[in-house]
């Protein structure tokens, strides 16, 4: 069977498994990382160097870094991941795009917000660094709202396709973490009512942030 290692409180664990509630894909998770370590281990190491999660093993595959454990589960669903991450090459680039974008620029530019304020004690918090990364996310989710402007459903379109899944995740981040200083983004705002509301989502990242 399908195994995800990871623990449910991590960013990148969630959109694997919102992703696989998406599919129906059949799958058992097993906890990893921070308080649950196992990550140091040298069985776990053997799988995934980097000791991070999410790992996912399939059979004799294993497989690390998220973005690229979607693609997999998406394309090994066959029709089922038809819509989510789209054959034709055009389609499929400018889903990838959006997957390389969280990597190298919104991921970083939202980290101090979440980490600043969610995992830090209020004695604890960098306040100046964690309103720049509201500065920074803001400019990024300013793209994506501009990408909205035009009433689409979704990030691609009328359909959900992995871009959503991936910067819907984070968006839950840039909606959840109590702090001021956010710009007000309609389009956005309208997008995420949509997919917050999926079961997926709901599941998986619709309680509080920890």
């Amino acid at each position: 069977m399908l195994t995800v290692y990871g623990r449910t409180n991590s960013v990148n664990v969630r959109k694997v498994l919102w992703l696989l509630d998406e599919l129906g894909t059949p799958y058992q998770r097993l906890d990893a990382g921070m308080e649950h370590g196992v990550v140091d281990t040298p069985e776990y190491r053997a799988m995934n160097p980097n000791g991070r999660i999410p790992t996912i093993t399939d059979g004799a595959l294993v497989l690390w870094e998220s973005n690229a454990c979607l693609r997999y589960l998406a394309m090994k669903a066959g029709e089922r991941g038809a819509t989510l991450y789209p054959p034709d090459p055009a389609a499929r680039a400018s889903v990838d795009r959006w997957l390389d974008w969280q990597l190298s620029t919104l991921g970083g530019a939202e980290r101090m917000m979440f980490w600043g304020v969610v995992r830090t004690p209020p004695e604890k918090r960098d306040m100046a660094a964690v309103q720049k990364s509201v500065a920074d996310s803001g400019a990024c989710w300013r793209i994506i709202d501009a990408r909205l402007a035009d009433g689409r459903g979704f990030i691609e379109g009328e359909a959900l396709t992995l871009a959503d899944i991936v910067l819907g995740a984070y968006a839950g981040r840039w909606f959840g973490v109590p702090v001021e200083g956010k710009a007000s983004l309609p389009n956005l705002e309208r997008w995420f009512a949509t997919i917050s509301a999926r079961p997926g989502y709901a599941r998986w990242l619709g309680g509080p942030l920890t």
